[in-house]
């Protein structure tokens, strides 16, 4: 199976439960286990949320763009934004203990634990997340 499909959203935070239902889909369509399904799930609307939130600055003029690409192997998403994009190669450790009670900082550290493949490209704004399905 190779398969491709595209969603592409404003940048409100709301509209993370429009992915959330994307993957929903997803995950029926294409019988999913639940392991792969609940990362795909954390990590992809983590990466979505970051986009709306960090890197459009939720302006709702601009979007976000995620595209899923599937292959007998692998699951694969791509999510960008309009963003100036950020420094992925200088992030705090969040589990610093200086950095343990800070309300925030936590989303790409669990992104890279829960995806197989992280990369990230244009400055940050765009993180490609690879999910092996065997």
């Amino acid at each position: 199976m190779n398969a491709v499909q595209q969603l592409r959203i404003p940048s409100i935070p709301e509209n993370v439960r429009v992915v959330e239902q994307f993957i929903e889909e997803l995950k029926e369509q294409l019988h999913i286990n639940d392991d792969i399904y609940g990362n795909i799930m954390i990590a992809v609307t983590e990466s979505v949320n970051n986009a709306i939130i960090h890197g459009n600055r939720s302006d709702h003029k601009k979007l976000v763009d995620l595209s899923m690409h599937i292959d007998d192997k692998k699951i694969s998403f791509s999510i960008k934004d309009e963003g100036k994009g950020f420094n992925y190669n200088n992030l705090p450790d969040p589990t610093a203990p200086e950095n343990l009670l800070q309300p925030g900082g936590r989303g790409i550290f669990i992104i890279k634990h829960l995806a197989d493949e992280v990369e990230f490209l244009s400055q940050g704004s765009q993180v490609n997340l690879t999910f092996y399905l065997t």
